[in-house]
């Protein structure tokens, strides 16, 4: 018998939003620790030496391994999201999540490259599961006129931040200064963290998230629970045969091809996708023209988030090879660097929303695209002024942390113009009737952006560092530009979306 429904706009236990916001806080809190506190780590330990306690690979192959990783995080976020509707509800799939996550960073304390890629396929099923679906269950703690949602949304992204600058600064230490597999545990007792109160807290949840979405028929739900099933067995299986053939040499695949053809599936994904929205023929004219937007802002998204997301690779790399860390006499962990994105957005993320707010009361406020090509801009500028700190690094010298600080800032002034303007376009772009998977497009820019990212940290061994800071800072910046010349056009089509 269910559990009668609690009325959201009542429940004011939690600063005057839901308890069960409290709950979801420090959910996501403790899962963004575990995941930042792993990938400030990830490719350090990939390329550290053997005798280092390292995995001794080559930059080539460990950014082939870190872009198919951190691709694949987002990219699980849409299946995981159809099995909580269709299947097994949010509350579920979260709570699941959370185990496979935790399970995962365990599996990475043991010094073995095959718990290593273990781990890494856990961590991506379980965050596949939890990271959008706990979204979800914060939209439904809220009726739909609650005013107090978007307030409740930033709330529960100050959890985001929080557990995303406090996890370098523990996970970081530990790993770098005490050993590596000690790190990857904290993310995991991290996780369980997470899981122990999201279960005790679960009861201030209500019914938000609990049920799937009734199926058409018993015989309707039946035959998805056999398919999906059929589908999930003949997957894992697919990957175990893979993974142990090519542990033990009966099958001759490599990492670096594995990663090679995952690209091919996600540029196979885009296309098709993108293919099937172009091509469809029950799209009224204007929802065609707010398509056509769509897809310029996925491309300029995908290409933000190539640049953005090199700070646990490149940047990383740099931070670790080329960088003074020392402050005050205390030389501290180069891994700490990964904490500076989070700090600047606990700092400036209210400031930005003054300055929209404020511009926008003075009818000034900057359109859309015009942000999108400010966010371009502002990132690929935080890679050219490291142009100059890699001259120096080419000659031997340690270059001050205050470059790597300066690239920081800019790039979260970047991410504050165009992540949250660009999740709130989507909304308001998209054709009702396909709402939720067009927030699926948004991960899905983020996956290939990561996946890019990855790549490009790859040539860092081989190309002469200003060269390649130059030409991923370029190439942001000239992109900003082109897109900043088509701002007019582009509002055109999006026609009273601003």
């Amino acid at each position: 018998m269910r559990a009668p429904s609690l009325q959201p706009e009542l429940d004011t236990g939690f600063f005057g939003h839901p308890r069960g916001l409290s709950t979801l806080f420090f959910t996501e809190m403790w899962e963004r620790f575990s995941y930042y506190g792993m990938r400030a780590l990830l490719i350090l330990f990939m390329t550290a030496p053997l005798a280092a306690g390292g995995l001794g690979f080559d930059t080539a192959t460990a950014g082939a391994i870190y872009g198919l990783y951190t691709s694949m995080v987002y990219m699980m976020t849409l299946p995981g999201g159809w099995i909580a509707d269709r299947m097994i509800g949010q509350r579920r799939a979260v709570l699941y999540g959370g185990i496979l996550i935790a399970s995962g960073h365990f599996s990475m304390a043991f010094p073995s490259v095959a718990t290593f890629y273990l781990g890494l396929f856990l961590i991506v099923i379980g965050t596949g599961m939890l990271k959008g679906n706990v979204s979800v269950i914060v939209g439904r703690l809220y009726a739909k006129d609650d005013v107090r949602r978007d307030a409740g949304f930033s709330i529960f992204y100050m959890g985001i931040n929080t557990g995303a600058f406090i996890a370098p600064l523990v996970c970081g230490y530990l790993g770098q200064r005490v050993n590596w597999h000690l790190g990857f545990a904290a993310a995991g007792i991290g996780m369980v963290f997470g899981v122990i109160q999201y279960v005790l807290g679960s009861k201030h949840l209500g019914e938000a998230g609990l049920y799937p979405a009734p199926a058409a028929s018993p015989e309707a739900a039946a035959r998805l629970r056999r398919n999906a099933l059929i589908a999930g067995i003949g997957g894992a299986a697919a990957l175990a045969v893979l993974g142990i053939g090519a542990y033990t040499g009966v099958i001759p695949v490599t990492a670096r091809q594995i990663a090679d053809g995952a690209g091919v599936l996600l540029l196979a994904i885009v296309v098709i996708f993108f293919g099937w929205l172009l091509t469809s023929g029950n799209w009224t004219a204007e929802e065609r023209k707010r398509i056509y937007v769509i897809g310029v802002f996925f491309l300029a998204a995908a290409l933000f988030w190539s640049v953005f997301e090199q700070a646990g690779s490149t940047l990383n790399l740099f931070a670790d090879r080329n960088t003074h860390n020392v402050v005050l006499g205390y030389n501290y962990p180069s891994s700490w660097f990964q904490s500076m994105n989070a700090l600047f957005l606990i700092i400036f993320a209210p400031i930005f929303a003054w300055l929209w707010l404020r511009l926008a009361r003075a009818h000034q406020e900057p359109s859309t695209p015009a942000k999108f090509s400010f966010g371009l801009v502002l990132v690929g500028a935080g890679f050219a002024i490291l142009i100059w700190a890699a001259r120096m690094a080419e000659q031997g010298v340690q270059v001050s942390p205050m470059w790597l600080m300066a690239t920081y800032l800019l790039h979260t002034w970047g991410e504050l113009s165009l992540s949250p303007v660009g999740l709130s376009a989507m909304t308001k772009l998209a054709p009702a009737r396909i709402a939720g998977l067009m927030m699926g497009v948004w991960f899905l820019a983020t996956s290939v952006g990561n996946f890019i990212g990855g790549r490009i940290s790859s040539f860092y061994e081989s190309f002469a560092l200003p060269t390649l800071f130059g030409a991923v800072g370029m190439f942001a910046i000239a992109a900003g530009l082109v897109l900043f010349a088509f701002v007019t056009p582009i509002k055109r089509l999006m026609g009273e979306v601003n």
